[in-house]
Order: structure tokens, then sequence, then C-alpha cells
């Protein structure tokens, strides 16, 4: 089953932010609390790790994108 990676909730008053970095590509293989991705906001820069072990089935949004709070960012499968 895919874990669904989506982007985080950054604060009350934070609705967007842009993918700056991908860490992994899809096909690599990821473990829980590893940095995966780069995102920031017009106040922020923030590493996000991956929440579960797995493999990168699907990356949804490409670098340099700027994606509501909620988006689907990738698709991890699980081991």
């Amino acid at each position: 089953m895919a874990y669904e990676l989506t982007m985080p909730n950054l604060g009350d008053t934070v609705e967007e932010a842009e993918v700056t970095q991908w860490f992994k590509e899809e096909g690599d293989e990821v473990d829980m609390d590893e940095i995966l991705l780069e995102i920031a906001t017009d106040k922020i820069e923030n590493e996000i790790p991956a929440p579960v072990s797995g493999v990168i089935a699907k990356i949804h949004v490409p670098v340099q994108t700027t994606v509501p709070v909620g988006t689907l960012l990738a698709e991890i499968e699980q081991r």
C-alpha cells in the first residue's frame, strides 16, 4: 500500500510552499525520518523527512513548483 505524502501545514498563516529540492528520486529507497525534500515559503525553509520506510513510487510535484498545503507531493510504497 502506498503512503501519500502531502504538503504539511506549516502554520496558521501559511497556505502554500515551494518545493525547492528533492533529495530522492522515483525508485529510490528511503528510511523513516530520512530527509526527502526541502520546501520554502516567503518566511522559512524546511526539510521534510520521510514518515515511513519504503520506495519512492511517484513524485507528483517537481522542483520550483508552489502548491497549497495538503497537495499530494509523493507516494511511498511501504516496506
